[in-house]
């Protein structure tokens, strides 16, 4: 059986699409889902979907042992940040190596780094009026947006495509295929 935690700060989306995709596959089970906001909504998602749940605090997630104790005794096979906006701490991604994977809503390299999430990567890709967008899924490292990329995948863009309208292509890319993505990385 494939363990995976999956990392969330929102709505919970891709959790939900993730835990859709698996739910009959007896090989892989979702061990639970962290957050790091107490009013997140992929708490009640993960209720709803009788999904393991937990929050914790920035402390617990960068000044003390707590999370990585906790992924330890997991064991996880792999860590799947769906929608995590903190920067992972370099013990987690040391005591991981490999194992930690981020989608990312744009090409990576363009697009990417601190604060390059959600709408604002969505709104400057439209600023700059880009042809073309996609996802790229890729291993976590020490910083943001720069690990080994596994796969990207792209859509092409409209001139009349407003920021919405961008957002709603690249989530479609990401429930197609982050679950298959996970799923290549879980029998590699």
């Amino acid at each position: 059986m494939k363990r995976i935690v999956l990392f969330a700060s929102g709505s919970g989306s891709n959790v939900e699409n993730i835990f859709q995709y698996f739910q009959n596959n007896a090989e892989v089970s979702i061990a639970t889902v962290l957050t790091n906001k107490i009013d997140a909504k992929v708490l009640e998602r993960c209720n709803r979907l009788k999904i393991s749940a937990l929050y914790f605090n920035k402390t617990a997630f960068t000044e003390t042992d707590s999370v990585l104790d906790f992924l330890k005794s997991t064991n996880p096979d792999l860590i799947i940040l769906a929608g995590f906006l903190l920067k992972i701490p370099e013990k987690l991604v040391k005591n991981f190596p490999n194992k930690i994977i981020n989608i990312h809503p744009a090409l990576l390299p363009k697009y990417g780094g601190k604060g390059m999430y959600g709408m604002n990567v969505h709104n400057a890709i439209k600023a700059n009026n880009e042809q073309e967008t996609g996802i790229t899924i890729h291993f976590v490292n020490e910083n943001y947006d720069e690990g080994a990329i596994i796969k990207q995948v792209k859509v092409k863009l409209l001139p009349e495509d407003s920021a919405d309208d961008i957002a709603k292509k690249v989530h479609q890319l990401e429930y197609e295929h982050f679950p298959k993505a996970i799923e290549e990385l879980l029998n590699d």
